[in-house]
């Protein structure tokens, strides 16, 4: 090691004498004592480890001393600001599982705002002063905008798969078209879902091609149900066929099983009349004859995260009876985020131009690269040390809702000169609020369509002070 190092390590400020320093002192007075000694300590631990791998050179005690104390800033502003917050996603992935999915409307935001600011009704009858269903409106509204018998509500769809396995089938085989058995985010494969459920799987058909046959000679007298899943974040092409729900319907009630179907991004709107292919409705499986139905609650319906439960009226209230309903319950937030969201769906018209997702998903091709023109012509004025262009592109509706199904958009690309793309992206997460983009060929893309308002402007903002304005 070297002398100098040797020298700086022994004459290392201590905490106490770090407390006092004015530089420091006018930052801490509304911070826990706890928390700033904590992160003093770490700030010496980093400098002191830098000294040792000789990975700081040439410098003195002071410079020693003001880097412990920016450090320290540093540490406590990352401790002390919201992780939770407000992030500016210019991916073009509507649902972006990593940046909280679907942005909630308005309505959903006031709702929890004005509402449930003090104590709030969630699970007593106004009327009787009795205890009620906590989820009786979403059920309500469910029931108006599906035509089903019942409804409610659990914390996601996998929970949604799990309670109802659990409840209809436990220690009974359920039959699955081996085309199904998907694996959703987090590495969950719904084999194992089964398995924690209680239920048995029953494999049937093959990779590409299921047959109704294949389904009616695998029912035994251990049988319970049959199980559709919806493949919603991929899509088998070419040689392949799967049974149509109004088939599987009539196999299982001609022998007298349960048919589920989980209908996974759960549209309560015809998207197809749009130009994207066919997706289920929640409506189309419960008028097709399906006796339970699960979903999310937040990809196609653009709520707050949930797995929705619909069907027979008999058999939603014993998943409700279910020791494992209390396990998955959901809370009061997400109870007035979704009510709110599935209000809006009660008009179409309404929904298309409320719903943030659906705003998104609908947008005119034109008015987006209108959009990135604009923001383009706005950076060349700003930035020395980039090429800003624009150019054709695809944004995605990602979380496994509309696979393959790219949507047409204008990207703005930059290619940095004198830093790497890569550092320009940890750049523009570390700015406030953390700015999202994405990587393609050394370029950093921006796609519009993501953007929400008063966004754009933040990102030249950041552009501007990242990568320097013109003279």
């Amino acid at each position: 090691m070297a002398k100098q190092n040797e020298q700086l390590l022994r004459k290392l400020p201590s905490v106490d004498a770090l407390l006092k320093a004015p530089d420091l002192q006018s930052c801490i007075s509304n911070i826990p004592g706890k928390v700033v000694v904590n992160s003093i300590r770490q700030a010496v631990d980093e400098i002191r480890e830098l000294l040792i791998a000789q990975e700081v050179s040439k410098i003195d005690e002071d410079t020693v001393r003001q880097k412990i104390i920016a450090e320290t800033k540093r540490r406590l502003e990352a401790v002390m600001s919201p992780h939770y917050r407000r992030v500016i996603n210019a991916t073009g992935i509507i649902l972006h599982t990593g940046l909280g999915r679907a942005p909630l409307p308005v309505q959903a935001l006031q709702q929890i705002q004005d509402q449930l600011q003090s104590y709030s009704l969630l699970q007593l009858d106004i009327e009787t002063g009795k205890r009620s269903k906590r989820d009786g409106r979403i059920e309500w509204l469910l029931q108006q905008l599906t035509g089903a018998e019942a409804a409610t509500v659990v914390n996601n769809n996998a929970a949604a798969t799990a309670i109802v396995l659990n409840t209809v089938a436990k220690d009974k085989e359920v039959i699955v078209s081996r085309g199904q058995l998907v694996e959703i985010g987090g590495s969950f494969r719904l084999p194992d879902v089964m398995a924690f459920s209680g239920a048995k799987l029953v494999e049937v058909g093959t990779t590409n091609k299921t047959h109704p046959h294949d389904y009616a000679d695998a029912i035994t007298e251990n049988t319970a149900a049959i199980l559709r899943v919806h493949p919603s974040n991929y899509k088998i092409q070419g040689f392949s066929s799967e049974v149509p729900l109004d088939e599987l319907v009539e196999i299982a009630h001609a022998h007298g099983l349960i048919m589920i179907d989980d209908v996974g991004a759960g549209a309560l709107i015809d998207f197809s009349r749009f130009g994207f292919e066919p997706e289920p409705t929640l409506t189309e499986s419960i008028s097709t004859g399906a006796d339970i139905v699960t979903s999310s609650a937040d990809k196609l319906i653009g709520a707050s995260q949930g797995g929705i439960i619909l069907g027979k009226a008999k058999l939603i209230n014993a998943i409700r009876k279910n020791q494992f309903a209390r396990i998955v319950r959901v809370g009061k937030l997400t109870l007035a985020a979704l009510e709110a969201t599935l209000k809006l769906f009660l008009d179409e018209t309404t929904a298309l131009s409320e719903v943030p997702i659906l705003q998104m998903l609908m947008r005119d091709t034109s008015e987006i690269t209108d959009e990135a023109q604009r923001f383009a012509s706005q950076l060349r004025k700003g930035i020395s040390n980039a090429a800003v262009t624009t150019t054709p592109g695809f944004s995605q509706m990602g979380s496994g809702s509309l696979p393959t199904q790219n949507l047409a958009t204008t990207l703005v690309a930059l290619r940095p000169e004198k830093i790497s793309a890569e550092s320009l992206t940890k750049q523009l997460r570390l700015y406030r609020p953390p700015i999202f983009t994405r990587i393609q060929n050394d370029q950093v893309l921006i796609d519009p369509r993501t953007l929400r308002g008063g966004d754009g402007k933040k990102i030249i903002e950041a552009l501007l002070e990242i990568l320097g304005q013109r003279d």
